[in-house]
Parts: structure tokens; sequence; C-alpha cells
């Protein structure tokens, strides 16, 4: 009896000791009396151990086909130039070199139109017919230079064969010549005539297959290729010789003239390059064709002229963008776009690819644009990292934080 007392005893205080004093080994606790208590259902680590499938604290766990859906693209650190650029305001215009006024060319009245405003047309394509007085004379002087030409030509070939024989005197030979060169050079000059009010080769060729109706009407033609941006005659309106029937525009291309400051001429030069933006949006890009060597007596600023290409049409003229000059160039040894570096809690940090996924990085930024910037510390060379929809991922990594914290 006395032995089982003493063993009770014993018992009791080991465990008195092991609940008033928790920090003892567990070796002294096993000594003293029975082992703590099993650990609670599916938690089988111990105190500060991480689960089995926990991601490590900064990583986001994504397969190649999350990654794909989430837009991510993948880019390699890698040097680049980064750029000191001057914002100019800038109009967009018509591009000089391919812009045609469409005159009448005669005077007469408009008899038909057949292309409408923003249409667009084919080089040589008829836009208008006016019918002229004028039109009509010039004609008939033509086909009457060609008939007389032809019977001139006749009677020489005569004359020719007559004194061949020795017919006729060589008098009549020579003033038969005579009258027959004479005849080429009227005909020439009529048709210089109707070269010159739009007629082509071959229409002046086929004017006496046309009937007689015909001879005073006037075809104006497109001289380019083109929209038709204005159409100031209306159906029956008298024009001139040099009123405008129609404006064609090729806006392929368009011009953005900007107005360059003193204080930034010294960085803007002709042939460099120049990027346009409406805004936030990308509007493409173009070069310097034209600086202005004298400055503007009102505005105290150079004329610029970038000239753009525009084959979808994007750029109108009379709108207005913003030209960006990149006035200085200076290389870095590790560059990123801005879209790849996110703030946490107050830290520059990039998203690194892993086999598993991603991993934030924290980086030091150093100079940069508004579309690049230098990393100086943080990110090696062709390293793999996140270069666009980076927000996604800081996201997700915001998420797994706060499950995290159980």
């Amino acid at each position: 009896m006395r032995s089982l007392a003493a063993f009770l005893a014993g018992a009791v205080l080991a465990i008195v000791v092991a609940v008033l004093v928790p920090g003892l080994p567990e070796s002294l606790r096993a000594a003293l009396g029975p082992a703590s208590p099993p650990a609670a259902p599916g938690h089988d680590h111990g105190p500060g151990e991480a689960h089995g499938d926990e991601v490590p604290e900064g990583a986001i766990r994504m397969t190649e086909a999350q990654i794909a859906a989430s837009g991510i693209a993948i880019a390699e650190a890698g040097p680049g130039m980064v750029a000191r650029r001057i914002a100019l305001p800038g109009t967009v215009t018509a591009n000089a070199d391919r812009l045609a006024h469409v005159p009448a060319r005669v005077a007469g009245i408009v008899a038909a139109l057949h292309r409408r405003l923003g249409e667009s047309v084919a080089a040589g394509e008829v836009l208008a017919v006016v019918e002229s007085a004028e039109i009509a004379t010039l004609k008939g002087d033509y086909l009457a230079a060609l008939r007389t030409t032809e019977l001139a030509r006749l009677t020489f070939e005569r004359e020719q064969r007559l004194w061949q024989r020795r017919v006729s005197a060589e008098q009549d030979f020579l003033k038969a010549r005579t009258d027959w060169q004479e005849a080429q050079i009227r005909l020439d000059l009529a048709r210089q005539k109707l070269a010159a009010i739009g007629l082509g080769q071959a229409e002046v060729e086929a004017l006496p297959r046309q009937p007689i109706e015909a001879l005073r009407r006037q075809e104006v033609r497109a001289p380019i290729a083109g929209r038709i941006t204005a159409r100031p005659k209306m159906l029956g309106d008298a024009v001139s010789a040099e009123a405008e029937v129609y404006t064609l525009a090729d806006l392929s291309t368009v011009w953005v003239e900007v107005a360059v400051p003193p204080a930034d001429l010294a960085f803007v030069q002709d042939g460099m390059a120049v990027r346009l933006r409406d805004g936030a949006e990308p509007r493409g890009e173009g070069r310097i064709v034209f600086l202005s060597p004298v400055l503007d007596p009102e505005t105290r600023s150079a004329r610029a002229v970038v000239e753009v290409p525009n084959p979808a049409g994007q750029l109108r003229p009379g709108g207005f963008v913003t030209a960006e000059v990149a006035a200085a160039e200076q290389p870095v040894d590790i560059m990123v776009p801005r879209t790849a570096v996110q703030q946490i809690e107050g830290e520059s940090v990039v998203f690194v690819r892993t086999p598993e996924g991603f991993e934030r990085r924290e980086v030091v930024l150093g100079r940069g644009d508004q579309e690049a910037v230098e990393l100086v510390f943080g990110l090696d060379a062709q390293e793999p990292y996140a270069a666009t929809n980076s927000f996604i991922l800081k996201a997700e990594l915001g998420k797994a934080e706060a499950e995290h914290a159980h």
C-alpha cells in the first residue's frame, strides 16, 4: 500500500510541473509524466512548420495554361535604351504631297457629278462632266487640223509621184511638202491645247469617232487615287477654268504639324523618330520630314512636320495628338517595361518566372521614361519575368497571403 501511494503522489507531481512549467524539455516531460496530448485532426505539423501543400511566401503557383489564359507575356531581362522624351502638341493634316485640288479646266456649266463626299476614287476616274463652248471650239479646231493634215499629206504624196516622173514642176512638189508640214504644226498645236485642259492621248485619238453632241462635254478626272474631302460645286453651277470641283486626299500617310519651342530646338532634328499618342492610347510612329529654319513671329516657335503612315485611317485631318520626340537616349544594363513593375507595401516588385509559376522579387528602380525603366538591383540578365498583366499576379499574391493568415 505504501508503494502504491508513493507512485500516485509522483504522478500527480509530474502533471503539476508539466502544466506550470511549459518550457521544460520534452525528455524531462517524458520522465516526469505522460506525453503531450495528440495534435488536432488535420494539423500534423508542429508549431511554426508549414503545411505540406502550402506555397512559400511571395510565390504564386500557376500552370502554363493559366498563364496563357491570363495574357501574361514572359520576357527575359536585358539591356535597352532609356530616352528623354519631349512631348509636343500636334495637329493632324493631310499630306500636302498627296493632296489634289481638281479644277474644271474650262469655263462652262456643271452637267454631272459622279462622286460624293467621302468616297474613294482611283486615279483617272471620271468625277464630273462640264459642258463648255470653249471645249467644243478646241475639239473642233483639232478635228479640222486633223483633216487638213490628212488632205495635205495626200496632196504631197501625189505631187511627189508626179515630180519623180517628171510630169509636174519641182516647185509644185516643194509647195505641197511645205503645206503638209504646216498642217502638221497646226495639228500638233491643237493637240497640245487639248492636253492642256486635261484630255489624254486616248481621248484625243477617239475624238473623230465621237458624236457631235459629245464635243461640248469635258470630263473631269481624278489626278490621284484617294478620298473625296470636298465638293464645293453643285449640279448646274457655272464654273470658270480655275474653279475647284473636287478635293482629293490620299490619307494612307498624313502629316502632324507641331510647334517646337526654342528651348527644345537643340534636341529636335530632321529625320528623328516620333511617337504619337492620344491621351494614353498610342497612335503610331513617324519621322520629322521638315523643321523650319525660322521661328514664327507670333508664337516664337519653329514649325515641324512629322510624316506618319496611316493605313487604317485612324488619324483624321483636324484631330489633335501628342508627339513625343526622343531627345536623348542612354543605354542601361537591365530594362523592363513599366507594366512589369508593381508597388506592394511601398516596395517596387517584379514577378520572376519559376518552374512552379512566379515569385515576388523586390527591385530598385533607376532611370526611366514613360514606357520603360532601368532596374539597378534585383534582377539579373536573361532572367524571365512577367512583362505584361503583372497586376494579375499582384492580386493573386494578395489573395494567397490573406488565405495563409488563418
